[in-house]
């Protein structure tokens, strides 16, 4: 593993004001992820997985504390910088697909390759994700989880250092869950992309090399894992 992290948090606290109680999403988390590791989050729900992710991936900030890519300070970034860094360096895949309808797999994909810099094809990301015989289906025409990998294939076609997945098989059953983890881990493998996934399925951990836990808004513990399965030997 690299010595230097891609992505360094150190004291990163979020507070949100509701009504006339503040809530503490994070309480003093420090966090690195190195290239080419696959990370994943564990924790119940509320135990700050998902904001922790969000203020990785630049759409939102720190209350305090501090976060860098690459060297470069983003803690305190305005907007126009946090999109730059968010469009150039990070792909991000959520629970629900956010396709667009009336485009087709290969047109919803080249959404994100026509604003990138150095892209890959549509066709060649949607082979990655083994989708090229569905790149003119519309998503209708796909199931939940052919439709999770034209989001993968979305994320991954402008060639992203980093990969930040919030629950990307929560809705899934677990046989296309697997298929979608079996996904990650190629582009982790052959592309050498950072990967971090917040799941709240414990199984999912061990195909990671790092597993992390939250709970309450901070860190509880971090293992390293001396083998990591393969998706296809993870049951839940």
């Amino acid at each position: 593993m690299a010595e230097t992290p891609v992505l360094s948090a150190r004291g990163l606290t979020k507070t949100y004001r509701m009504g006339d109680v503040d809530v503490h999403a994070l309480r003093g988390v420090d966090f690195d992820l190195h290239a080419r590791e696959f990370v994943v989050l564990l924790g119940p729900s509320g135990s700050g997985k998902s904001t922790l992710l969000n203020i990785l991936g630049g759409l939102d900030v720190p209350s305090t504390g501090e976060l860098a890519y690459a060297g470069v300070a983003l803690a305190r970034a305005d907007e126009e910088a946090l999109t730059a860094y968010r469009r150039r360096h990070i792909g991000f895949i959520f629970q629900f697909y956010n396709l667009i309808p009336s485009l087709t797999a290969r047109e919803n994909v080249m959404l994100v390759a026509d604003i990138a810099k150095q892209p890959m094809s549509a066709d060649a990301a949607l082979a990655l994700v083994n989708l090229g015989a569905r790149s003119e289906h519309y998503p209708a025409q796909m199931s939940g989880g052919e439709q999770q990998r034209v989001a993968i294939a979305r994320a991954i076609v402008k060639r992203p250092e980093l990969l930040l997945c919030d629950e990307p098989t929560g809705a899934l059953d677990a046989g296309t869950g697997r298929l979608v983890l079996e996904v990650l881990e190629r582009v982790n493998r052959e592309l050498g992309t950072a990967i971090a996934v917040v799941t709240h399925n414990a199984p999912i951990a061990r195909m990671a090399d790092r597993v992390v836990t939250l709970v309450d808004g901070a860190i509880a513990s971090e293992e390293r894992n001396a083998t990591r399965l393969h998706p296809s030997e993870v049951t839940w």
